[in-house]
């Protein structure tokens, strides 16, 4: 699901012109180092939860399931209004899923869907659920225009700037996805490994007002943390070396370049939409996946990938 407000990086340079004089920090910097060159904006009255039944609607609708099929519902959204009850129960409520259907949230940062994944693959294996609907709903603007309003005020400072830039660079966007037992001209979920690098959990922690993240620190970890999971996955008897197709979370221009480059991935197999969607959190990996979805041909194989806050990196594999 793509949000209909366009909001360039353009405009939030504009926004910071005068704190960026003051500090010496050049202007252009989402677009020349993050490469993104816009990020989308739900409006004021669209909530997460919304978004994320709007997804799971249009899921349910393509893959021709009606919703009192569904015996799972899992929401990944990490962008919650509050604490408590969960985004699944108004999700499961506004799509009239039956009273049977169990529903939780499951949330893991960037990497809550492809976990979602796993956690429905299991069930359906176990026999606990026929028909899983995974969904996410995503938004940025309150994160960033309360970024932007703490950004402009005469104390603010460049480490301030640079703590605060990839709350700049993340968007706004729905994605869901129907999973279940084998059937005609449905794709295969082939598993797949995770590994975790939990000392790097300060690295970046965010809320709805405020996301502080150490940028350089973030990529080095990740990028360490990426590598050790492709190796071991290898080394596992996974052929991950020569994937159709690699669908990455959407993150920057520089964490694509460096993750193909230490991976030894050709950029020309990895899609990206963070150009124009930025960062939209678990919602990425799987509406990436969407907008390739009619090029791909039957029996390609797609490599899903997905480096989340923690940190903790997955990867898993779709027989198209």
């Amino acid at each position: 699901m793509e949000a209909p407000e366009i909001v360039t990086s353009a405009w939030i340079d504009e926004q910071l012109a005068e704190t960026y004089d003051r500090c010496g920090v050049r202007a252009g910097l989402l677009e020349s180092v993050a490469g993104i060159i816009e990020r989308r904006w739900w409006p004021e009255n669209i909530s997460f939860d919304q978004v994320a039944a709007m997804a799971g609607r249009r899921a349910l609708e393509l893959a021709e399931v009606d919703p009192g099929e569904v015996d799972l519902l899992i929401s990944t959204s990490v962008c919650k209004h509050h604490l408590e009850p969960s985004v699944a129960c108004a999700v499961h409520n506004e799509l009239g899923l039956s009273s049977s259907a169990i529903n939780f949230d499951l949330g893991n940062a960037c990497l809550g869907f492809l976990n979602a994944m796993d956690v429905a693959a299991m069930a359906i294996e176990t026999g606990k659920a026929r028909t899983v609907l995974i969904v996410d709903g995503e938004g940025s603007r309150q994160p960033q225009l309360a970024t932007i309003d703490r950004l402009r005020k005469p104390t603010a400072t460049v480490t301030d700037i640079f703590d605060e830039f990839a709350s700049l660079t993340l968007g706004s966007g729905g994605a869901a996805m129907v999973m279940g037992g084998p059937r005609e001209g449905a794709h295969r979920y082939l598993g797949g490994i995770s590994r975790a690098a939990t000392q790097h959990n300060t690295l970046c922690v965010g809320d709805l007002d405020q996301m502080r993240t150490d940028t350089a620190a973030l990529l080095s970890g990740g990028l360490e943390l990426a590598q050790k999971t492709f190796k071991d996955a290898v080394a596992e008897g996974w052929q991950w070396e020569d994937c159709d197709r690699y669908v990455m979370h959407q993150v920057s221009a520089v964490h694509t370049s460096k993750l193909c480059e230490l991976l030894n991935i050709d950029m020309a197999k990895v899609p990206q939409t963070f150009p124009r969607f930025g960062n939209i959190g678990p919602a990425a990996v799987p509406y990436t996946l969407s907008t390739i979805a009619e090029e791909i041909s039957e029996g390609e194989r797609v490599l899903l990938m997905g480096i989340g806050s923690g940190l903790n990196c997955a990867g898993a594999e779709l027989l198209w």
